[in-house]
């Protein structure tokens, strides 16, 4: 008799949780317990004996319960949830950053939220404040934005980390990036130890433009190189990089055409390839081609791009690192961060990059 009871009980359960979900007063009728120690048991709690737990977990298996991502959220003041925001997902150099902010955060049982800022500022929005609508637990922004006028009134009262970029520089957002800078003069020495004496750049915009600029400029300024060699201005894309090539490539410029081009990515480097083939040149034999960020596309096998390893997965490793330091810190009730003296000061980290050979380049061509 008991038993038909109890079987009569969980069918009655299941009527009247049909057409509906189940439901944390359901998990409880099924176990034989409260709503509060079911409570207990999804909050992990050793307050709780085996045999109740057992009852409960068994109860979530047979209803198929899954607890309210919303309603945990609101009682324990986190998300668990961290807002990404991209300056474009077309680059291909992100997938490297975040899968090594990923692998860390994950790690932590945080999840990301990602939105695309050249979208976005396209749609006039102000995504940094969306995210702390979405009352995310922190916020990692990830390259070049053109407006980040909301960005600090955003980190005051939300951990931030900034990756690689190198601004803007505000107080408590650390900032993971590749060293730009070293990166180019490595890859310039690499064609200056080739034997090339005519060396161009096709440069990219914003704080890391002017940087790989900068190293570009001072490699060929310490091998007195610098009156032979060409900057030309492109926006960072493959069609940029394709018509700054161009100009500098075309039979018809008055002076000496050069022998290397130093692009400021892959994609450039990408159009620039294109170019040189269009007018009747191979690489390298008759020019040599470096890019930057080593992303998939120099590693076809039919492009096989020599390219600056800007390190971007443990960018992104670090810049998780640094958000997660930030996160325990926060632990004012409001949201806001913790008054200044006990939240550390910014820190700027450098990742080292690395060059990687493939075939793109080789000596110049003999006078």
């Amino acid at each position: 008799m008991e038993r038909l009871e109890r079987s009569n009980k969980r069918d009655g359960v299941a009527r009247a949780a049909a057409g509906r979900p189940p439901t944390i007063r359901g998990v409880a009728e099924r176990a034989g317990v409260s709503k509060s120690l079911v409570s207990l048991v999804l909050q992990g709690s050793p307050r709780v004996s085996d045999a109740k737990r057992r009852a409960v977990l068994d109860a979530i298996d047979e209803l198929g319960y899954r607890p309210n991502a919303a309603a945990r959220s609101l009682v324990a003041r986190r998300t668990h949830t961290v807002g990404v925001l991209l300056n474009d997902l077309r680059n291909p150099w992100f997938v490297d950053l975040l899968d090594g902010l990923n692998s860390v955060l994950h790690d932590h049982g945080l999840r990301m939220l990602m939105a695309d800022g050249r979208l976005d500022r396209r749609a006039g929005q102000d995504v940094a404040r969306t995210f702390q609508e979405l009352r995310v637990d922190g916020l990692v922004v990830v390259g070049t934005l053109p407006d980040t006028g909301g960005l600090a009134e955003v980190a005051e009262r939300l951990p931030t980390v900034i990756a690689g970029n190198h601004e803007p520089r505000l107080p408590h957002v650390d900032i993971v990036a590749n060293d730009d800078e070293r990166g180019a003069r490595l890859a310039t020495e690499h064609l200056i130890s080739l034997g090339h004496r005519r060396i161009a750049h096709i440069a990219g915009r914003g704080v890391v433009g002017t940087l790989r600029r900068r190293g570009f400029e001072a490699a060929v300024r310490a091998h007195g190189l610098h009156t032979a060699a060409v900057v030309e201005s492109a926006d960072g894309t493959e069609e940029g990089g394709y018509r700054a090539a161009v100009r500098l490539l075309n039979p018809a410029r008055r002076t000496e055409r050069p022998t290397a081009v130093f692009a400021f990515n892959d994609i450039s480097g990408v159009g620039a390839l294109s170019a040189a083939q269009e007018l009747g040149l191979t690489v390298p034999v008759d020019l040599s081609l470096v890019g930057y960020d080593n992303t998939y596309l120099a590693r076809i096998r039919h492009l096989w791009l020599t390219s600056v390893n800007n390190a971007s997965h443990e960018v992104g490793r670090r810049a998780a690192r640094c958000l997660l330091n930030r996160m325990a810190g926060n632990d004012a009730p409001t949201g806001k961060n913790p008054p200044t003296g006990t939240n550390p000061p910014a820190d700027h980290q450098l990742v080292a990059p690395e060059l990687e050979i493939r075939g793109s380049t080789a000596p110049p061509p003999a006078a």
